[in-house]
């Protein structure tokens, strides 16, 4: 199952490394010393629940690193294709490097998922076997100061995982009036203190740094109230969430997925948050209010004619995977099946 040629690691590893030892080895964060770092979540899932099948087409809607393209890949075989799409071009690049080994059977595109059908289409693509969006950002993003993702390490106020966009979180926190500053923290972060940080950010502007922005969340939050994570982790979110507008369009977006996967494929999202999560399940139980077939069942049998999925899993990562990579202790992961006898197949 292993690529033709595997693109050498530095040290003791070889050339030609098992995927699970080597990712047991590199660590939880995946790939040090390089310029993109990347741990695929719940991949032995992922690879389970997408069905992956020799000569297959699979779309992952946000490659990242290109860590669940590659298992994709390497099971989809010799007559496979891939094609990933990212905002972000850092992962784009790094994706191509991690995915060159197989040649033409992967394609790159940056862009918007909220686009695939019209990255599908320039492709001349109709039907896929499988889609996976991975959501939230990736360690490489929050690791990078530059990037302004995270609360750690002091860096701009931007948060942008598409460069070519304008906005960025430096606009937000100088230039929003403090109630719907307020309310994009409680609304997106699940913040209880939301009042008090975003009053503490009027009174400091203008903030220039990630550092500034910690600064004033802590200057709000109650020390007694500091438990359970760091201070600034709900406000980045939040902040992070309205910069690149990442709920608005996101059901449109799983519909055109379904849209575009054959009957039998599947659609699975991972998503690291309760408002994805809610918003993701929303949507299948919308999509498949028609039908009552138990999870596993092979096909669609309850004459559920107008459901356009089936409800397949929803997952946690093992306790094994959320020691070794304490950043996918919130993941989640849903899957549904394109139902046989649906609305479209039976006109």
């Amino acid at each position: 199952m292993l690529p033709d040629a595997w693109p050498a690691l530095p040290g003791r590893f070889g050339t030609e490394p098992d995927a699970a030892t080597l990712l047991l080895k590199l660590g939880p964060w995946g790939v040090r010393g390089l310029e993109y770092v990347h741990r695929p979540v719940m991949l032995a899932e992922v690879i389970e629940y997408l069905l992956v099948r020799p000569g297959g087409t699979y779309l992952d809607c946000t490659v990242g690193g290109g860590g669940h393209a590659r298992e994709i890949a390497r099971h989809a075989g010799p007559t496979g294709t891939v094609i990933g799409i990212d905002r972000d071009p850092e992962a784009v690049e790094a994706a191509r490097r991690t995915l060159d080994a197989f040649g033409e059977r992967v394609r790159l595109v940056q862009a918007d998922y909220r686009n695939l059908g019209g990255v599908l289409e320039e492709m001349g693509v109709e039907q896929v076997d499988g889609v996976l969006f991975d959501l939230g950002v990736s360690s490489h993003q929050l690791d990078s100061p530059e990037r302004g993702f995270g609360f750690r390490q002091s860096g701009p106020l931007d948060m942008r995982m598409d460069p070519r966009q304008e906005l960025t979180a430096r606009d937000l926190v100088n230039g929003l009036p403090r109630e719907e500053l307020a309310r994009i923290i409680c609304e997106y972060g699940e913040e209880r203190w939301a009042g008090r940080i975003a009053t503490a950010i009027c009174r400091r502007r203008p903030l220039e740094t990630t550092e500034d922005l910690v600064q004033a969340i802590l200057a709000a939050v109650p020390a007694r109230s500091r438990s359970g994570g760091h201070p600034a982790r709900r406000t980045f979110q939040a902040l992070r969430i309205a910069v690149n507008r990442e709920l608005e369009g996101l059901a449109g977006a799983i519909r055109s997925a379904v849209e575009v996967t054959r009957p039998g494929g599947r659609v699975l999202v991972i998503t690291f948050h309760s408002l994805e999560d809610r918003l993701v399940k929303r949507v299948f139980r919308e999509l498949a209010q028609d039908c009552r077939c138990p999870p596993r069942a092979p096909v669609c049998t309850c004459g559920g004619r107008q459901a356009r999925v089936r409800l397949v899993a929803r997952l946690s990562p093992s306790a094994a995977e959320r020691r070794e990579n304490p950043r996918c202790r919130s993941a989640r992961l849903r899957a549904v099946e394109r139902s046989v006898l649906s609305s479209r197949e039976d006109e």
